[in-house]
C-alpha cells in the first residue's frame, strides 16, 4: 500500500494522537475539578437572616461573626420579610429571639442540608457557651426519602447527561452540522420530543418507582424536559460550529465544571471561589435550583432558573441553525458528492 494513501499510519496517527491528548487533558481537568472542589468542603459566608432591632439575635450573630466567617448575617426590616427571605432561598435560616430568654433558629433544610447543618452546629456551640436555650424549627424539611437532599442533583445530572448525549449521538450518526436550516429544524424537533420523553421517564423514576416525590410527577417531568432540551441545544450549537471536537468543550462545561459547580452535592458556599457562583448560570446548577424551588418552595426563587434555562435553550437553537446556514451551506457547496438528488453522507450532513 502506498504510504500516502488513506488508511496508513501516516494518515490516522496525527489525528489519533490529537484525540488522545485531548482526552488526557479532559480527564485531568475532571480529576482536578472534582477533587479540588469537593475534597475539603469548607463553608464560608452562609447567609442567615436576622430582623433589624432584634438585639438578642443580632448580638449573637455579631459575636459569632467576630470569631468565624462561616455565617453571614443578612438584615431584614420585619419578621415577614425575613420569612420571605427564607422561603425564597435568599438565606438558609433565620435567627430570632425565642421563648424563655432563648433564641429561635428557623431553618429550611431543603435549601441545602449541608448548609443548615453547619449553621445549627455553629449556633449550637455559641449558645451552649452562654447557656442560652436554642430552639430549632425546620420550616421546609427535605423529604424522608432524601435526607441528604441530593436527589435534585443526581436527577438533573441524568437529565443533562441525556441531553448532551442525544446531541452527540445525532451528530455522529447524521453529522454535527445540518446542511440546511430545515434539517436543523428537524433535529431541534427530534431533540424536543426526546427531551419530553426523558423528562417524563426521570419523573416516573423518582415518583412512582422510588416513591420520593410521587406527588410532583408532572412538575418534575416539565422541569426535566426543559433541562434536557437546554443541554441538548447547548451541545448541538457547540458541536454544530466546532464539529465532534466540540463535544470535549461540552463535557468540560456541563460535567467537569458544571456538576461540582452546581451546588448540588454541597451548598455553593462550601465550594472554592471560582465555583461558588457557577450554579446561577450553568445548566446543571440552574436545573438543580429550579427543581428545589418547585418541589419544596412553591415556585419561590424559580423565576431566574427557569428564565435562564429558557435563554440557554433559545441561544442553543439559534446557534445550531446559524451553524447550518454558515458551515452546513459551505460544506454542501464544496462537497463534490452533492447533487440535486441530495448530498452524500459526511460528518457535516444531517
Amino acid at each position: 500500500m502506498d504510504k500516502n494513501s488513506p488508511g496508513t499510519a501516516r494518515d490516522w496517527a496525527p489525528r489519533s494522537i490529537g484525540l488522545l491528548l485531548g482526552t488526557f487533558v479532559l480527564a485531568t481537568a475532571f480529576i482536578a475539578a472534582y477533587v479540588g472542589a469537593l475534597h475539603q468542603p469548607t463553608p464560608r459566608d452562609l447567609p442567615i437572616g436576622v430582623v433589624s432591632g432584634d438585639q438578642r439575635a443580632q448580638a449573637t450573630l455579631d459575636a459569632v461573626r467576630g470569631q468565624t466567617t462561616i455565617l453571614k448575617p443578612i438584615g431584614y426590616d420585619d419578621p415577614g420579610a425575613a420569612e420571605h427571605g427564607l422561603l425564597s432561598r435568599a438565606v438558609y435560616a433565620v435567627l430570632s429571639t425565642g421563648p424563655d430568654n432563648g433564641l429561635l433558629l428557623t431553618v429550611a433544610s431543603a435549601s441545602g442540608p449541608s448548609a443548615t447543618s453547619a449553621i445549627k452546629e455553629v449556633l449550637g456551640t455559641a449558645t451552649s457557651r452562654t447557656d442560652t436555650p436554642l430552639q430549632i424549627v425546620d420550616k421546609v424539611p427535605v423529604t424522608s426519602a432524601d435526607p441528604r437532599g441530593v436527589v435534585p442533583f443526581y436527577l438533573n445530572v441524568g437529565y443533562v447527561l441525556g441531553g448532551y448525549l442525544a446531541s452527540t449521538v445525532l451528530g455522529i450518526s447524521a453529522g454535527t452540522t445540518p446542511r440546511t436550516a430545515r434539517r436543523a429544524g428537524l433535529r431541534i424537533a427530534a431533540l424536543a420530543v426526546y427531551s419530553v420523553l426523558l423528562g417524563i421517564a426521570g419523573a416516573v423514576v423518582v415518583g412512582p418507582v422510588l416513591d420520593i416525590w410521587h406527588h410532583d410527577v408532572p412538575t418534575i417531568a416539565a422541569i426535566g424536559a426543559l433541562a434536557v432540551f437546554a443541554a441538548a441545544m447547548f451541545a448541538s450549537a457547540i458541536q454544530g460550529w466546532l464539529g465532534v471536537a466540540g463535544t470535549a468543550l461540552v463535557i468540560l462545561l456541563l460535567v467537569v465544571l458544571g456538576n461540582p459547580g452546581s451546588g448540588g452535592i454541597y451548598a455553593p458556599e462550601f465550594l472554592p471561589g471560582l465555583l461558588r457562583g457557577m450554579h446561577r448560570w450553568n445548566i446543571p446548577g440552574l436545573a438543580n435550583d429550579l427543581t428545589k424551588a418547585a418541589v419544596y418552595f412553591d415556585w419561590r426563587s424559580a423565576g431566574w432558573p427557569a428564565l435562564a434555562l429558557g435563554i440557554w435553550t433559545v441561544l442553543g437553537a439559534l446557534g445550531l441553525v446559524s451553524s447550518s446556514l454558515v458551515r452546513g451551506r459551505r460544506a454542501a457547496t464544496s462537497d463534490p458528492g452533492t447533487t440535486r438528488s441530495g448530498p452524500s453522507p459526511s460528518r457535516h450532513g444531517g
